[in-house]
């Protein structure tokens, strides 16, 4: 039960820099262009530096977890479910429709899902093959949707040097290179003196986006935009309740989970949508309000729904 209390702590840290942005907002300190900076800092800048300096550090057999299949499939699983949904009841255009999909699937795993792999789950490490599956894989493929419908045209060499353009995916390989480095190695290849400004700038990616998507609240009231309810329940529901299930008969029937193994899959497929949603929205000016209020929706019902999996398999 400690563990629990310390994860409803996390939320709570959350929850008061999001109301740091809001207010910095509503006092116009930074001006106008405040929000807009903080996205496209934390995305070029302070995003890499993060999952260079988590994943060099991971070893390789935390990175690739048998795990990492199961959050692969079941993230998969709802997303695809969201696109179906969508073809058939929302109708929206596709670069709305990746923003939803990308908010049933893409799991919060640095902010909530650390502080939830350490104070519930007790191994930290275990966020990092959701970390190198969403940076590696769903966020590259997301990106490029956005890239090539926004433009209004498919090209085969945009799709190609796609990855070229993703920052994130950058640092998340550099970081995995250094690791594999460092394990043939025997020790750390990355002196300090390189290291530690790396690490110090990435420690700033979380309170940005966290920050900017507090800023996108100001002068905005959630769920306002009728059309889009059906479709913001919609996630928040595939999000907290169905990736959970699916995650559960995964690991249980097929991959043989049992234990810490199997709560923690559980778990960690209940975090809520990353705040990275919104900084993707807000970097293509697509789905802004769809995105935020996916994210919020998500994140105020995921933890009844992680203390009543703690509550079922703990």
């Amino acid at each position: 039960m400690p563990g629990l209390i310390n994860a409803m702590e996390g939320f709570c840290v959350i929850g008061i820099v999001i109301a740091t942005g809001y207010v910095a907002a509503r006092m116009r300190i930074g001006g106008p262009s405040a929000q807009m900076v903080l996205n496209r800092f934390s995305f070029f800048v302070s995003s890499p530096c993060l999952m260079f300096a988590i994943l060099s550090k991971q070893p390789l057999g935390d990175i690739f977890h048998p795990s990492l299949l199961v959050a692969f499939l079941s993230a998969a699983g709802v997303g695809a479910v969201f696109l179906i949904l969508n073809s058939m009841f929302f109708h929206m255009k596709a670069p709305d429709a990746t923003i939803g999909a990308l908010n049933s699937l893409y799991l919060n795993s640095n902010n909530i899902g650390l502080p939830v792999a350490t104070y519930i789950l007790g191994n930290p490490a275990l966020v990092a093959p959701i970390l190198v599956m969403q940076q590696a894989l769903f966020t590259p493929i997301g990106l490029t949707v956005l890239d090539v419908t926004t433009k209004g045209k498919v090209s085969v060499k945009e799709v190609l040097k796609q990855p070229l353009h993703q920052p994130l995916l950058i640092g998340s390989l550099g970081g995995i290179a250094i690791s594999a480095i460092s394990a043939h190695a025997g020790y750390f290849v990355v002196p300090d003196f390189l290291y530690d400004p790396i690490d110090m700038i990435g420690d700033s990616a979380v309170p940005m986006i966290l920050m900017a998507f507090g800023m996108s609240l100001r002068g905005t009231k959630p769920l306002q935009e009728k059309g889009d309810r059906p479709a913001i329940f919609t996630v928040a529901i595939l999000k907290n309740i169905v990736m959970p299930i699916i995650a559960f008969l995964l690991s249980y029937f097929v991959m043989g989970f049992r234990g810490a193994e199997l709560y923690g899959c559980v778990v960690l497929a209940a975090l809520p949508t990353g705040q990275n949603v919104y900084n993707y929205a807000a970097r293509y000016n697509v789905g802004l309000t769809f995105a935020r209020d996916g994210i919020l929706m998500s994140t105020m019902t995921s933890p009844v729904f992680i203390a009543l999996i703690a509550f079922l398999l703990s």
